[in-house]
Formats: C-alpha cells, sequence, structure tokens
C-alpha cells in the first residue's frame, strides 16, 4: 500500500484516485472547488464520471498540507494551463523523498515549455516522472483494462509506480523517454481536435484514417526535433494515445473539433464542452514550436488559420489535399 496525494479533483484526478484506492492505496485528493470537494466527501460522486462511485477511504481536502503531508507519491493533475501557478502554491511541502508525478498532458501556452520542463524550474530537486498513455478517464474510474507508461530517469521511481498501479485491470510499460513521452501526450490533443473536426464536417472514414496517420508523422517529426526518441511516438504514448483520443466521444478534444466543424465558435465550442480543451490552448504552441524548431506541419498550421485566421474548414481541408505530391 502506497500514501497517495493526488493535486486536481477533476475527471482525471478523480478516476486515479478511484482506481488507486480500490487497489488498495491510501488516497487524498486537492480540490481547489469546494463543491466539487462537498460532492466527493459527502455524496461519494465525482460531477465529471456520473458512473463511477468515490471509495470510502478517499478524502478531498482543499488543505494543500492536509493532502501532501506523509505521502509517498504525489500526482499532479490539473489543466496544463494551471501546473505553474498550482505548484507554487505547495512545492514548499514537497519533500526530496516524495516522487512527483506529471499527470496533466500539454505545454506552458506563455513559455511554450513541456511541463516535464515547468517541474524542473519549480521543484529543480525532486525525483519526477511522466504518467501517459491511452486512457479515458471514464474507464479507468470503472476498472476497463488500460495500460500505462511510466516515463522517468529515475528507475527506483518506476518501480514505486508500478508496485502502486499494477492490477488485473492496469498494465504499467516503462520508458526513460520522458521528453517523448511529454510531447507525444500533448501534440496528440492536437490531432484529435482535427479529427473532431473531419467528423463535423461529415468527412469519412478515409479522411479520418489519412488524418490520423498524417497527424502522427507531424507529432514524431515535432517530438524528435525536441528531443525525443522516434520509437516512442509509435507506442502507447504516441500511436495508442492518439487513437483513443481520435476515435471516442469521450474525448473532449475530438467533440471540440467535431463542435468547429459544425460550424460553433471557439467560444460556443468551450461553452458546450463544460472542461478544459487542452487542444484549443495548446495549438498555437505547437504551431510556434513548429517554426522554431523549422519543422513542416501541415495540418498544425490549418487548424491554426481555422482558429486564429478565420480560415473556413472545409477550406483548410481542401489546401491539405491540394498541396504538392511527394513520397510517402
Amino acid at each position: 500500500m502506497k500514501k497517495i496525494a493526488i493535486i486536481g479533483s477533476g475527471s482525471w484526478g478523480s478516476a486515479l484516485g478511484i482506481y488507486l484506492a480500490q487497489n488498495g492505496n491510501e488516497v487524498k485528493i486537492w480540490s481547489f472547488n469546494e463543491e466539487e470537494k462537498r460532492i466527493i466527501n459527502e455524496e461519494r460522486k465525482c460531477v465529471f464520471l456520473p458512473k463511477a462511485i468515490i471509495p470510502d477511504g478517499i478524502v478531498c481536502s482543499s488543505n494543500f498540507k492536509e493532502v501532501l503531508e506523509g505521502a509517498e507519491i504525489i500526482l499532479h493533475v490539473t489543466p496544463s494551463k494551471f501546473v505553474r501557478s498550482t505548484l507554487k502554491q505547495y512545492k514548499h511541502l514537497v519533500t526530496k523523498d516524495q516522487l512527483f508525478i506529471m499527470c496533466s498532458k500539454g505545454f506552458e501556452a506563455e513559455s511554450n515549455l513541456t511541463l516535464d520542463q515547468v517541474i524542473e524550474e519549480e521543484l529543480p530537486n525532486v525525483h519526477y516522472g511522466i504518467l501517459s498513455g491511452p486512457s479515458h478517464a471514464e474507464e479507468v474510474s470503472l476498472n476497463i483494462p488500460t495500460a500505462l507508461v511510466i516515463a522517468s530517469k529515475d528507475e527506483e521511481l518506476k518501480e514505486s509506480i508500478i508496485d502502486a498501479f499494477k492490477s488485473n485491470t492496469m498494465r504499467i510499460y516503462t520508458s526513460k523517454d520522458v521528453r517523448g513521452a511529454e510531447l507525444g501526450a500533448a501534440l496528440k490533443n492536437i490531432i484529435a481536435f482535427c479529427a473532431g473536426a473531419a467528423v463535423g464536417l461529415e468527412l469519412g472514414d478515409n479522411t479520418f484514417a489519412a488524418l490520423l496517420t498524417r497527424g502522427l508523422v507531424e507529432i514524431a517529426r515535432l517530438g524528435t526535433a525536441m528531443g525525443g526518441e522516434e520509437k516512442t511516438f509509435y507506442g502507447l504514448t504516441g500511436l495508442g494515445d492518439l487513437i483513443v483520443t481520435c476515435g471516442s466521444e469521450h474525448s473532449r478534444n475530438r467533440r471540440a473539433g467535431e463542435l468547429i466543424g459544425k460550424g460553433y465558435s471557439i467560444d460556443e465550442a468551450k461553452k458546450q464542452i463544460g472542461m478544459t480543451i487542452e487542444s484549443i490552448d495548446n495549438i498555437d504552441v505547437a504551431y510556434c514550436l513548429s517554426k522554431k524548431y523549422n519543422v513542416e506541419m501541415p495540418i498544425v498550421n490549418a487548424v491554426y488559420d481555422v482558429l486564429y485566421n478565420g480560415l473556413d474548414a472545409k477550406e483548410a481541408v481542401d489546401n491539405l489535399m491540394t498541396r504538392n505530391l511527394k513520397e510517402e
């Protein structure tokens, strides 16, 4: 049994808490939202996971010290845009003996940094890893078989995470490629948004398959240019996460893209989804990074123009389809 602190009471934080508590661990969850805290503690529910039940042993608090004190493992599970600001509030409570696991996926928009870079700036002496892979919160909370990856340079950390997570419904793989795992997770949200737009435009399976395949090429191009290993992007944290996020109605990134494809504005899509949409927050980051590293990313360029330069989504598809032909 491990003592685990989870920073964030949204769908993914709550799903991880439910799973880890059912797997025999002691779990405390931090929430900034008093109503979410009350619902978890009193009704044993998560507002974002209507089918799941919060185990009795889980305690939710809005006090960082109550949640972090005595924890062996800290899982940080906030939207990417709040990672640094939340870390700043509790980093003074983190000890060198605690293992820090980033479960958020995305970039820091203001700096274009990956989240592992944010960790290194804010918690330079911590033992940290990245937990990623194809995983919908809705399914993890219901114990549907799932495979994840813990990426870290620290071998002992990886063993501790395996001990806490492994079960007959959760398989944990390991990787040393922290940057690759981080980038695969962040960039696939953008392609999932595009996949949703293709669904909204009623473009069919042929288009969907082409988009995922060429989207993965773009992810790998930028990912390797930024220091990731190419093989990582064709594993669970790249291709696997891309498939699950593009292909499922659970995915808020795909649903947001579908609304844009149907003619909704960004603000209308955000209101309809009602939760953080990492792809919309990070498309401009991917666009900037592609320019910085001189990487060709026509799909990212197209969706950037749709969202920020007023390009019609159907015209964006035409532009992609009429680009100069070349060898795959």
